[in-house]
């Protein structure tokens, strides 16, 4: 894709995340995390993707999708992982118009990823073709849609890099998770639940990402064969399976502990202080799990 690169043109599969998060995330096809929107803002989203001429519309704060048309839903792998995050690196603007090659739907025709600011950290993100042109989303269209829900709005800022509701009994322990859901392709995802200051958020992220790796290679396989699926589905539906792993030794106050929860079609990975013992890890996070899957 390197080849393909143009002036002003940032082919989204050559982004790094591709390799540290879309690799190990593809059979659960995207990372997002979604807070529960109101009808009206899903309103607003479905009448103002067809004002745009476009059926691929989402809202994105901090880089992460709070809401979306179910079009945008169903994006493939990677681009519902690395559309997201390339809004969210990029320096604060009022517009962009990025042309974006599309690793699974488009790799070698270009799209465009038009953004606009609603409020400072919130984007409206469209996906399309050569139309609509940037100067057609004026100000009156965007006031029509979008200024009745501002004041709403401001409530998804709350979440932020923690990435949940205000309040939301989380255990102290946890210094970050990952909660995927196989069959709904929905993600929770956070490295900043608490104010903790070790490790670093981009330890964390580290520390998930190769145990993610470790469990669905080895442990819970994402992608089993057919025949497994219809031998194991009544079990897997009923029966949680666990593992955990310890960098360190096990005693409390040494070492970081990770633990891995599958049931049905919901995988939970949890990152914890090294407070936390081992003969509750699975408890934990079985309460975590129920807790945080609403959410989704």
């Amino acid at each position: 894709m390197a080849t393909r690169q143009a002036s002003n043109c940032m082919p989204v599969c050559l982004f790094p995340l591709l390799a540290h998060l879309g690799r190990h995330c593809r059979p659960c096809s995207c990372l997002l995390t979604r807070c529960r929107p109101v009808s009206f803002t899903q309103e607003a989203l479905s009448g103002f993707a067809e004002a745009a001429g476009t059926a691929f519309v989402s809202l994105v704060v901090s880089g992460r999708v709070v809401a979306a048309t179910e079009s945008w839903w169903r994006l493939g792998t990677p681009e519902a992982v690395l559309l997201p995050w390339l809004v969210g690196s990029l320096p604060p603007q009022a517009a962009r118009d990025y042309p974006v090659y599309l690793p699974h739907g488009s790799p070698t025709v270009p799209h465009r990823l038009l953004t606009l600011t609603l409020l400072p950290g919130l984007e409206l993100c469209l996906l399309c073709g050569p139309r609509p042109p940037l100067s057609q989303l004026d100000p009156q269209l965007l006031d029509r849609w979008w200024q009745p829900l501002l004041d709403p709005l401001r409530a998804c800022l709350s979440l932020g890099p923690r990435a949940l509701p205000a309040g939301f009994p989380l255990h102290t322990d946890i210094l970050g998770l990952l909660l995927l859901h196989l069959e709904l392709k929905r993600c929770l995802f956070t490295v900043e639940p608490s104010g903790n200051k070790e490790p670093s958020p981009g330890q964390r992220r580290h520390l998930l990402r190769s145990f993610y790796a470790l469990v669905t290679a080895t442990h819970f396989p994402p992608e089993p064969g057919q025949q497994e699926k219809v031998e194991n589905a009544a079990c897997l539906a009923q029966v949680p399976r666990a593992c955990y792993q310890v960098s360190g030794t096990e005693e409390p106050g040494s070492g970081w502990r990770l633990v891995a929860l599958h049931l049905g079609p919901r995988l939970l990975l949890l990152l914890l202080s090294a407070q936390s013992p081992t003969h509750g890890l699975r408890g934990l996070a079985t309460h975590t799990l129920h807790a945080l899957t609403p959410l989704l």
